[in-house]
């Protein structure tokens, strides 16, 4: 049997290959052990999970305006909403399971806008629609309604176009707060915090600029909300005279 042994050059080459391949992972290990994944960050990625909630809850009241979209589940139903906001009012969607309809708010100011189905399927649902209903439905179709501040439904639909009324509810974490994972929504990296227990709902907080909250997952399957366009304005105006129906006291009951 032949014995191979290898010649003086043979064996140097081995030696310097060794030497790079150790060099090249030692390099990587290095590279790999000093990255920072908040490097370039706002920093928040680096706090503890309580104080991320509270950066987060600063940087919201600091802004004026909002936009907030998806859904809301609550005892009364399921809503999808898209609404814009700012400390003056509000403005956008909400439909339910029967039926959309657009809100907007100036000041104290409400105005409901909706197709006829809307103004008449509370009563035709019951069969118990007649002409005078359809009359009225025809009124108020595709008009912006003045929604009477002592009608019922009042509040439950300004609480649409209210800004911190709606931000308080979404921002509020129950429980024990906990640090989660880092993600990105769109172009921007988010670290997550969530509440106790697993329902206790979870916020998408950004870690490029400001640290706002950027998407919201209600506990116990209630829903989930993006929140963008943080301080981006718009206008709040006021439909025309000729595309506004004023009710009277109270809205017809098919709206309850």
């Amino acid at each position: 049997m032949t014995s191979f042994v290898p010649t003086v050059r043979a064996r140097r080459r081995t030696a310097t290959l060794a030497v790079v391949l150790c060099a090249g992972l030692g390099a990587a290990l290095t590279a790999c052990a000093d990255e920072d994944p908040d490097k370039g960050t706002n920093g928040v990625g680096r706090l503890d999970a309580p104080e991320i909630e509270k950066k987060a809850r600063a940087a919201a009241d600091s802004s004026d305006m909002v936009r907030l979209a998806g859904t809301l589940v609550s005892k009364g139903g399921t809503y999808k909403i898209d609404m814009r906001l700012k400390d003056e009012g509000g403005a956008g969607s909400v439909t339910s399971k029967n039926s959309t309809f657009e809100l907007l708010r100036i000041g104290d100011v409400l105005y409901l806008k909706a197709d006829a189905g809307f103004w008449n399927h509370g009563t035709a649902d019951a069969g118990k629609a007649n002409e005078a209903d359809g009359a009225a439905a025809d009124k108020l179709d595709d008009k912006y309604v003045k929604v009477p501040q002592d009608d019922p439904t009042y509040k439950q639909l300004r609480g649409f176009t209210d800004k911190k009324v709606l931000l308080d509810g979404l921002l509020t974490l129950h429980g024990d707060v906990g640090k989660g994972d880092r993600d990105r929504i769109g172009a921007d990296r988010t670290i997550r915090i969530t509440g106790g227990k697993g329902v206790g709902g979870a916020l998408d907080v950004s870690l490029d600029g400001k640290p706002y909250p950027l998407r919201f997952a209600r506990g116990g399957g209630g829903g989930v909300i993006t929140l963008a366009d943080w301080g981006k304005d718009f206008a709040l105006k006021a439909p025309a005279e000729d595309a506004t129906v004023d009710y009277g006291r109270q809205l017809p009951k098919s709206t309850s």
